[in-house]
């Protein structure tokens, strides 16, 4: 057994072929979280969750995806319809659906300045919007005792920052930070998530020197193929590509890799 411990499963690149995506992870054995970043996705975790033996589901609103005049949403069409100006949080609504015994984390929810307005005073308020809503939704993980699924994007030093004031249990998604940020998110006693993002950019420092038993695997699909797969699409299966390339790394075993990360999951997220 291995867990993908971020994917999503919920989006529309699997709308025409669910049943048989669902079908090759239960026979790889292959666990999977599905991670919402608005109310229409995460609804759609907490179904596909509720319908599939090994299906678990995080709800959450994206930084990206909050109600905002500083900046102009950019759209993905793989996460469904949604208002051009953004979701507005509805906590209750969300803590509704949390009711569901296949609810694992609150997430994907964070801190993602990689497009910023272009005034100073505007970033600020920006700024200042994503940490009320991360803010927010922690209060939430906290009140319902979920751990967090950590979106952070040119965002770490601020993130760390609310992370001292206001600390929680959680997971640092699709990490790229440097090895530095990496120490300062292990002495909150935080986790790491390792994908596909590690073919893009450098974090093989991370990689190597950090706890075996603080960290989790993830595709993030459909996003970040793996190197060395031909696909279209990145699917839960594909988790075992990420397995094999964390172990070539650190220099130990594949069968270390996934067993270490599949109960750091089973730690975390209850499962």
């Amino acid at each position: 057994m291995i867990i993908d411990s971020h994917a999503h499963l919920n989006f529309k690149s699997f709308e025409g072929d669910l049943k048989e995506v669902l079908e090759r992870c239960r026979n790889e054995q292959v666990r999977v979280i599905n991670v919402g970043t608005k109310l229409e996705t995460s609804k759609k975790a907490v179904e596909i969750a509720e319908n599939n033996e090994g299906m678990y589901a995080s709800v959450g609103l994206h930084p990206v995806h909050m109600i905002t005049e500083t900046i102009k949403i950019r759209m993905d069409e793989e996460e469904g319809g949604f208002s051009p100006k953004g979701e507005e949080f509805d906590g209750e609504e969300y803590k509704r659906i949390c009711k569901s015994e296949k609810v694992v984390a609150i997430g994907e929810i964070g801190l993602d300045f990689y497009y910023k307005p272009k005034t100073k005073i505007r970033i600020e308020k920006y700024k200042s919007e994503q940490s009320d809503l991360l803010l927010k939704q922690m209060k939430l993980a906290k009140e319902l005792n979920l751990p967090v699924i950590f979106h952070c994007r040119k965002a770490h030093d601020l993130l760390i920052a609310i992370l001292k004031k206001d600390p929680v249990l959680g997971v640092i998604h699709c990490f790229t930070g440097t090895w530095q940020e990496a120490e300062r998110y292990l002495e909150m006693g935080l986790y790491l998530g390792i994908n596909g993002i590690m073919y893009k950019q450098d974090i093989k420092e991370t990689i190597e020197k950090f706890p075996l038993e603080r960290l989790l695997l993830e595709t993030d699909s459909p996003y970040l193929i793996p190197k060395g797969i031909e696909a279209e699409r990145n699917e839960p299966c594909y988790i075992k590509q990420i397995a094999k390339d964390v172990a070539r790394i650190r220099g130990i075993s594949f069968e270390e890799v996934i067993e270490a990360t599949s109960q750091n999951a089973q730690n975390l997220f209850g499962i």
